[in-house]
């Protein structure tokens, strides 16, 4: 019997392979904007950000015509995800192999999800049960969309999990009684991402689908304790 019921997924650098062209779109629209930026830059600050905070923190700074700005980029953006944007590589087995329900929680607005992981065939394994930040009064870490997901989903707090690569997504479940995994994905430049996540209050940490998919298994079937999967990975 499965211990657990639902999974909780992030879209954007967890089910697909989103961050590095958001982040490199991004910084050169801030850029010709008149801030200078670097993807990684966009990385490191706005990862797990929506929108909104994001245009917020730049207004701060000193970017002007903000409306133009994100204007060039939603048009970039778009045009790159449809020209490159990818699964998360060996996420689709993950997927396939799970046999409890699944539904995603992202921070992203409701048009960028149908522009990116509305282009995908897993698009189907999820919708209806595609939900996003501003669907909610708060996003991500406040526990506000984790419970809208607890909500529609019919499942419990407690026998429910959630795999989020930012420290908002992880913060976001443990404010709403939810486990949680962080998940790293192999090509991610940023350092301490395991430390971060860990402390953020994820159980375990995944670096790629290889070990998230092992991770899934002992959380939901409980093959293995949770403290001995910890303590299996590297760093």
């Amino acid at each position: 019997m499965n211990s657990i019921d639902l999974i909780i997924f992030d879209c954007d650098g967890v089910l697909i392979d989103s961050e590095p062209l958001a982040a490199r779109t991004l910084a050169e629209a801030v850029t010709r904007g008149g801030l200078p930026m670097t993807a990684y830059d966009v990385l490191v600050e706005f990862t797990g950000k929506s929108e909104p905070e994001i245009r917020a923190i730049l207004e701060t700074r000193g970017l002007e015509n903000i409306e133009a700005v994100f204007s060039a980029w939603h048009a970039e953006i778009f045009a790159t995800f449809r020209r490159e944007l990818k699964v998360m590589a060996g996420m689709e087995d993950v997927l396939r192999a799970l046999d409890v329900a699944k539904c995603v929680a992202s921070n992203s607005s409701v048009r960028r999800l149908k522009a990116s992981l509305g282009l995908l065939d897993i698009w189907d394994e999820f919708a209806p049960h595609v939900f996003s930040a501003e669907m909610v009064a708060a996003p991500k870490p406040a526990p506000d969309l984790v419970q809208l997901c607890l909500l529609k989903m019919a499942v419990t707090n407690t026998r429910s999990l959630l795999v989020d690569d930012s420290a908002a997504g992880i913060m976001a479940a443990r404010a709403a009684g939810v486990k949680a995994i962080g998940f790293v994905a192999p090509s991610d430049p940023r350092p301490g991402r395991r430390e971060l996540l860990l402390q953020a209050g994820a159980q375990a940490v995944a670096f790629g689908t290889a070990e998230l998919h092992e991770l899934i298994g002992e959380l939901v079937h409980r093959r293995q304790s949770v403290q001995a999967s910890v303590g299996g990975l590297g760093s």
